[in-house]
């Protein structure tokens, strides 16, 4: 917006450290973001998938993936879940529905 560059994850950020990222929390570093955090390495520990998580917490950039409330859970650059603290069985639900997604 406004002439700034975008990187690959939509953010606004030039030395952005999330575009390597696929599973990504959108939230501004609350507890319940950093739980949701948590529990999503814990679920993607738990099935044997890589355990790298990019929490995003810029409002400008959670904006950018359309989310009104927060926390989210993106995976590669689609919302699978927002507005709620996802348990770890949760999360493994949902990455077991999704699991064409992952690379």
């Amino acid at each position: 917006m406004f002439g700034r560059k975008k990187c690959k994850c939509g953010c606004a950020d030039k030395d952005c450290k999330t575009t390597d990222a696929f599973v990504k929390v959108l939230g501004g570093g609350c507890k319940n973001c950093n739980e949701l955090e948590k529990n999503t390495v814990e679920a993607l520990e738990a099935l044997g998938l890589e355990s790298k998580v990019a929490h995003v917490t810029s409002m400008e950039d959670i904006a950018a993936y359309g989310v009104m409330r927060p926390p989210a859970l993106v995976f590669g650059e689609t919302v699978v879940s927002s507005g709620k603290v996802l348990t770890k069985d949760q999360v493994i639900e949902i990455i077991e529905a999704n699991r064409s997604m992952f690379p």
